[in-house]
Order: structure tokens, then sequence, then C-alpha cells
């Protein structure tokens, strides 16, 4: 069996530090709307923080509602499935309808499960991202010069200096 390397972080020379995601990808966009060829550029985020936004309050209920709609969602997948494989004669929506309501059933059962395990430990729901402080775009030092060219164009159509 083959390993796999390890990951590396990409080789290159610094053409603009960015306080969000989103300018570093205009930057590269920019570059790529210019013709720059851009498989020659990465964006590393660096200081990374694990951010978990609250979301809501998790009661006994929103969490059997939550599970309910997961357990439809099984259901009809299930379901669909199991329709492909009825015969001509059968009917394929019931089919599809019953394994709705038995995993809309077990989505309920688990959801209520999982709430009460928790014992209140954990009465919210929330979601979890990784932020970085900075995006540094970088670029293959034979590119880097017409790189920060093209970002200084950028920068002064902007105003972002």
């Amino acid at each position: 069996m083959r390993r796999q390397p390890l990951p590396e972080l990409p080789a290159g020379v610094s053409v603009g530090s960015h306080g969000t995601y989103a300018a570093a990808q205009r930057a590269v966009d920019f570059l790529s709307d210019n013709k720059f060829p851009v498989e020659n550029v990465s964006i590393v985020g660096s200081d990374l923080k694990l951010v978990e936004r609250v979301t809501g309050r998790l009661t006994q209920g929103r969490a059997i509602g939550i599970g309910a709609g997961g357990g439809a969602w099984w259901g009809l997948f299930v379901g669909i499935l199991l329709s492909l494989f009825t015969p001509s004669g059968g009917n394929a929506v019931v089919v599809i309808v019953l394994a709705i309501v038995i995993g809309l059933v077990f989505g309920v059962l688990f959801g209520w499960i999982g709430y009460r395990a928790t014992g209140g430990r954990r009465d919210f729901t929330s979601m979890t991202q990784v932020v970085a402080g900075t995006y540094e775009v970088i670029c293959r030092p034979d590119h880097a010069e017409e790189a920060r060219h093209l970002l200084a164009r950028l920068a002064l159509q902007t105003g972002e200096l």
C-alpha cells in the first residue's frame, strides 16, 4: 500500500495580505480576470481560530423536530431507493410514503433520546467553523512580480492599500 505524502504548505512569495478570505479571493479573482496564470497562486490562512456561533436555544420540542426532519429525509432517500426495486405492478408511492413515515418515527425517537442523554448540559444549537486572522496570497517566485503589479492596480482601483 502506497502512503500518501504529508500535506505541505505551498511554497512561494507573499504578494498580498488580507484580513478576510473574501478579500483574498477577490484578489485572486482579479488576477484570473487579467489572464494571470492563477495555478501559480495559493491562499494561505494564518492565526487559525475555532469559532462556534450559537444559533439558538435547544428545547426538547426543537430536538424532536430536528430529529423528525432528518428522519423524514433519510426515509425519503431509502424510499426512493426501495421504489426502484418494486415490481412493475407494485405501488412505488406507497413504498416511499411508508419509508418517510418510518424514518420520521425513528428520527423523533432518536432526537428525543439524544436530547435526554445530554441531561441539559448543552441546551443550544451552534455552527462551528475555522477562521484565519490573516490570509496571504502567495505566488511562485517566477510569477510574483507580475502578480504584485496586477494587485497594485487592484488596490488603486478599490482604494484598498
